[in-house]
């Protein structure tokens, strides 16, 4: 495993408006992971924090995830951390996920997560998902006001359409664009991702370790019963069977490597381009020292493709996410055309 105790996590610019952030971000969803006590979440934030990951990622719709980044930040250097957090997910509905995006709304999501972290600003404001029922331009328009108060510093979007992002970015620059992206989920390199360097925007990428799949996750690892993924459409039946051929492939060039699965899955992802964060998140210390590990794994372009080719899309069983949420990604993500009065 490429693990170095001494590592410090660079800091690259995420997007062109100035926003600095460490080139490895801490994923703050516990989702897909075992409960662990708040006192081990608050440890392991410190913890990154020493290593170098300075950047922090979560959201209003994370439980107590807020509070608790807020309770670690009194025993951090504020300063020194860049805490993205995101608003836009109201609930479920009988088609799926319910989003808003009106003006009051995003107003009263930033108000509310500013008193959960117990701040004063918010570095990196995401809208989580987008709302299809406003103008784009209504809900950036309201987060360009909460810049101007200084209540957050830099605007993203997260599983944005191209024509949402475009109209978003002439409205206010957008800093980051948050999309799920890793070697079995690459649909936003077509589009998205050229996109975004057109524009200047930064791309994280969530689940840069398909939801723990290259890390083991249901492979050399069993779920517990109460663990959401069971019900992932890639983590069940005959699905997984046929993923698991694919770890393996991964597996065999890892060790080529001289890493762990994870670790390659990480390098590939960095080796994207600087404009590139991944933001896997972890309850465990070991994990998160491995996920740091990944920055000593150097890959070269054939390298990269060579990767690629072992997880061929057309080979990925089952849809990249759960069927209540696919309501909102991405390619369904255009918004109504805004009117402007005369």
């Amino acid at each position: 495993m490429a693990e170095d105790k001494k590592i410090h996590v660079p800091r690259v610019k995420l997007g062109s408006q100035g926003l600095e952030v460490s080139k490895l971000g801490f994923g703050c969803s516990t989702s897909y992971s075992s409960p662990v006590s708040d006192e081990d979440r608050i440890s392991i934030m410190k913890y990154a924090f020493t290593k170098g990951v300075t950047f922090f990622d979560t959201a209003d719709i994370y439980g107590t995830s807020e509070e608790l980044i807020g309770k670690a930040l009194k025993q951090l250097p504020r300063e020194k951390i860049q805490l993205a957090t995101k608003f836009g997910i109201a609930g479920y509905g009988p088609t799926g996920l319910v989003t808003k995006g009106n003006p009051e709304y995003v107003r009263s999501c930033c108000e509310a997560s500013l008193k959960k972290l117990d701040v004063e600003y918010i570095d990196l404001y995401y809208q989580h998902r987008v709302d299809t029922s406003v103008p784009i331009e209504d809900t950036i328009g309201e987060l360009k006001k909460l810049v101007e108060e200084g209540k957050i510093k830099y605007i993203g979007l997260s599983e944005a359409s191209p024509d949402t992002i475009r109209r978003a970015h002439a409205v206010h620059p957008i800093t980051a664009v948050q999309m799920e992206w890793s070697l079995w989920t690459r649909d936003i390199e077509e589009e998205i991702v050229p996109l975004c360097r057109e524009l200047g925007i930064g791309i994280v990428a969530y689940s840069p370790l398909g939801h723990g799949f290259f890390a083991g996750k249901a492979v050399v690892e069993s779920l517990p019963a109460d663990n959401n993924l069971n019900s992932h459409p890639r983590f069940m039946g005959e699905n997984l069977e046929k993923n698991k051929i694919i770890y393996t492939r991964l597996e065999n060039h890892a060790k080529k490597h001289k890493c762990t699965p994870a670790q390659l899955a990480l390098a590939w992802l960095l080796a994207q381009g600087d404009d590139v964060v991944p933001i896997p998140g972890t309850t465990k210390i070991k994990n998160l020292d491995a996920n740091i590990g990944s920055l000593m794994v150097k890959l070269t372009k054939e390298d990269v493709e060579e990767i690629s080719s072992a997880v061929p899309i057309e080979e990925v069983a089952g849809h990249r996410d759960y069927e209540t949420v696919r309501n909102v990604l991405w390619k369904l993500a255009n918004t109504p055309p805004k009117v402007y009065k005369a």
